[in-house]
């Protein structure tokens, strides 16, 4: 047996000399240099911008897309909030949603790179496999803070948490958790090489980043099956299950639409 568990750290900081990080925070930063990184290389590789435009179109769209993802985690988990309003603001305990992030984050982006004269579908390109290698590094976050871990399982490779996580979860001490925090990592990583293989095979402009959305969508449907932290739910499913339903529909009915000939296009 290669593992007899996965442990967690005992401390949800990063010490560096005598600089102590925020290891949530300082995994979400590492994920965003990495992003602007490839894709600033990518803009640069095909023609339309340069790094210093991804730069650019990341101070605009990166701030704005965490408080995206922090507004869509307080209005869909209002529970958590109603009786402490001043955890709103605690980013760094943890509750960034994907879909605020993506959708406000992208939004101001494709404005200011609009702004820029890249046009949606380059930029959109470009950016497709630099989101899930900011998820994969992110998601470390998750485990520095010891939230967010799936059901009990009796796999080689259980997550330990502490005995006060433990027992906040409902669960005798000893007990070992999906780590749902690697599994997604791990898939986002490999979804964001696979975007990089088929880049030159999609040939219709801006549909890697609809690749980038069933993809990630259809894992995170299962991924999400296995959480057991708090979450509204419908119909059996939990509230990111539903979103993630609806994405992937919408993605695959892209994907599948047949493209416009010459002669089909308006005049």
């Amino acid at each position: 047996m290669l593992f007899a568990s996965f442990p967690s750290p005992s401390s949800g900081a990063l010490e560096l000399g005598p600089l102590k990080l925020n290891a949530y925070g300082a995994m979400i930063a590492l994920g965003v240099i990495a992003a602007v990184s490839l894709a600033g290389r990518r803009l640069e590789k095909r023609g339309t911008g340069t790094r210093d435009d991804m730069s650019a179109i990341a101070l605009w769209g990166v701030p704005t897309g965490v408080i995206g993802a922090r507004l869509y985690h307080v209005i869909t988990d209002w529970q958590l909030f109603r009786d402490h309003p001043e955890r709103i603001i605690q980013i760094w305990k943890g509750g960034l949603g994907i879909w605020g992030g993506i959708a406000v984050g992208v939004v101001v982006g494709l404005w200011e790179g609009k702004r820029r004269g890249i046009s949606a579908a380059e930029l959109l390109t470009c950016v497709a496999p630099a989101l899930p290698l900011a998820q994969s590094i992110g998601r470390w976050g998750n485990w520095f803070n010891q939230e967010l871990f799936g059901r009990p399982t009796t796999l080689p490779w259980g997550l330990e948490v502490s005995n006060f996580h433990t027992k906040e979860a409902g669960y005798p001490v000893g007990t070992l958790f999906h780590p749902t925090f690697l599994y997604e990592s791990l898939w986002c990583l490999a979804l964001a090489i696979f975007l990089l293989l088929i880049d030159k095979k999609v040939r219709r402009p801006g549909y890697l980043f609809v690749y980038y959305t069933a993809g990630y969508t259809l894992f995170r449907f299962f991924n999400e099956g296995l959480r057991i932290d708090p979450a509204n739910s419908a119909g059996g499913l939990r509230l990111n299950q539903w979103v993630s339903l609806v994405v992937f529909a919408v993605s695959v009915g892209v994907l599948l639409k047949p493209q416009r000939t010459q002669s089909e296009l308006p005049a």
